[in-house]
């Protein structure tokens, strides 16, 4: 009897550690790269992924959160070994490259077996009709003043136009005082300068550094910005270091008035007034060519959301995508991040309780989004190699012209 029933609890026992077993191994642990998480307020987007977790039980999320530079690398890295992250950040640069790899999953299936409202994405980015990445939330690059820089020069006008730009910056700099107009970080360990500060010249003015989908860098847009660079340069306007100088470094110059405009992400709001709180800065249009009166492009970067091809987990994974693009999560991660919405009908908050945001929103109102980097083949290459021809031409090495057939031709080898 006593053996009987020791069997009988034994047996009970291992049903009981049976089941639990299996509940556990019917978890899922996603895996999500980003490089989100160190931009957005401490803890912030790990309690969105807890709320995620409420609703799906089932699933874990484990944030895999770095640097740009090092969430880029490392996707890189996954990319071609196979062991990307389940659910990725993307900047719509990558994707061209990753999809060639066959590295990201065709969402266009998990849509359709969803019946997904793809008339809630304020945009699909497509390479061969693979749709590969949902804009999270976009991040659009005025022109940042410091207001109390310009007064101090005597710059009574905000500038509107190139050539107010430029006088802006003559009296904005003082170079015994090591006070420049302007910053322009060309390093080439991240070369989206080549998209946010000087492509951005083009952008603004309606115009394109493309021309029947290939690359048109001898044509007048990307010639005249070059030569206004150049300019820019060669009245000395251009703090120090251009070659070496990184995106963090230009901010830091800012923050610390020692540069009185900047081209930047509405991302760097807060951090700019959590570095110095004093300081009394606006945001503008970019300037445009003299007498062009059209609609201006506005520089942007995605926050780009996209499921990797080896993931064992897709349905979970695209779980986790509508979800970070649902109009109440959407709205929550684009207040947080000070952005633009990836979800049509989402409404951030900032736009009514800042006044830099609500500036911002309506350039944005009053101009459109340009990025023509976003799916091109090798796009952080493209930058690099554009890159280094500037550096060439400021260094006084070649002529704008040569600068531009010589960018032209390196580029037109990708497509």
């Amino acid at each position: 009897m006593k053996t009987s029933r020791a069997m009988t609890l034994l047996k009970g026992a291992t049903a009981i550690w049976l089941l639990g077993a299996t509940g556990a191994m019917a978890q899922t642990t996603l895996e999500f790269s980003q490089w989100w998480e160190p931009e957005l307020p401490k803890g912030s987007l790990r309690a969105i992924m807890d709320d995620f977790e409420k609703e799906n039980p089932d699933i874990k999320v484990d944030l895999i959160s770095g640097p740009y530079a090092t969430t880029r690398d490392q996707i890189a890295i996954g990319a071609a070994s196979g062991t990307m992250s389940d659910v990725v950040g993307l900047d719509g640069a990558w994707v061209n490259s990753l999809s060639a790899q066959n590295a990201i999953a065709d969402m266009n299936p998990l849509m359709e077996s969803t019946d997904f409202d793809k008339s809630q994405v304020a945009d699909i980015i497509k390479i061969d009709d693979k749709a590969v990445m949902f804009p999270v939330a976009s991040f659009v690059y005025p022109l940042f003043v410091n207001l109390d820089f310009a007064k101090e020069a005597g710059v009574t006008g905000l500038p509107s136009t190139r050539a107010e730009f430029l006088e802006a910056a003559k009296k904005m700099t003082n170079a015994d005082a090591n006070k420049y107009g302007w910053a322009l970080p060309l390093s080439l360990q991240s070369p989206s300068s080549v998209l946010n500060d000087m492509m951005s010249w083009v952008w603004a003015s309606g115009e394109s550094m493309m021309a029947d989908g290939k690359p048109a860098l001898e044509g007048a847009p990307v010639l005249d910005m070059l030569t206004f660079v150049k300019d820019l340069n060669d009245a000395g306007v251009i703090s120090p270091g251009i070659a070496s100088k990184t995106e963090q470094e230009k901010v830091e110059e800012f923050v610390n008035g020692r540069i009185g405009m900047m081209v930047d992400t509405l991302a760097h709001v807060n951090l700019i007034r959590e570095r110095n709180p004093d300081l009394n800065f606006d945001v503008i249009p970019m300037p445009v060519v003299e007498g062009y009166e059209g609609k201006r492009g506005m520089a942007y970067a995605s926050w780009g959301i996209g499921i990797s091809e080896s993931t064992e987990h897709k349905d979970e994974a695209w779980k986790l995508v509508q979800y970070m693009m649902r109009e109440d999560v959407n709205a929550r991660l684009v207040s947080l991040a000070n952005a633009f919405p990836g979800n049509v009908n989402a409404k951030p908050d900032f736009v009514t309780s800042d006044p830099v945001f609500a500036k911002a929103f309506e350039i944005f109102q009053a101009g459109y989004l340009a990025n023509e980097f976003t799916g091109l083949p090798e796009a952080v290459d493209l930058m690099r190699q554009f890159d280094v021809e500037t550096q060439k031409m400021l260094e006084g090495q070649q002529t704008p012209e040569e600068t531009a057939a010589a960018a032209q031709a390196k580029w037109i080898e990708k497509f």
